[in-house]
């Protein structure tokens, strides 16, 4: 029996980089006809409840993907059994997530761009002090980890 793929895509605040992980996965898994689950959160409360940054909303858009209606929330110790997958999208708050995680838990918690070979190791860069460039910067690397989960999901099942 093969277990549905459920990931959580987890940034600093939830409004730039992990709403726009979670919308290219979706969109991947949607276009390869795979039967997955997403989410995003972030690792610190500043944002709860808010959409994402007006920025990663026009980029998800200029790739036919409306994000608006996402609304930020923070990890819980609750989604180490809700996702198989929990990926963090830099090196600071890879710790963090492994911090909260209980003893017991069996989700797989890496950073994202270690799916991409070659990018192994390789954070995905905050773009919020940055602008539209640094969001397509961005979209850049979560549509390829996107597009290498689908594939590595794929060939398990």
């Amino acid at each position: 029996m093969s277990i549905t793929p459920a990931v959580l895509f987890v940034c600093l605040g939830n409004i730039c980089r992990s709403p726009l992980a979670e919308a290219a996965f979706r969109k991947a898994a949607a276009d390869a006809g795979l039967d997955a689950e997403a989410d995003s959160a972030g690792t610190a409360a500043y944002h709860v409840g808010e959409p994402p940054d007006v920025r990663s909303i026009r980029t998800a858009a200029r790739h036919g993907i409306e994000i608006a209606h996402y609304r930020g929330r923070q990890i819980q110790a609750a989604d180490f059994t809700r996702f198989t997958h929990i990926l963090a999208l830099d090196h600071s708050n890879l710790p963090n997530i492994r911090r909260i995680a209980p003893g017991d838990h069996e989700a797989h918690v890496a950073l994202l761009m270690d799916m991409v070979p070659g990018r192994e190791g390789a954070a995905v860069a905050d773009p919020y002090y940055g602008g539209e460039e640094n969001f397509a910067d961005t979209w850049e690397d979560v549509w390829m980890a996107a597009q290498a989960l689908v594939r590595s999901f794929r060939s398990e099942l």
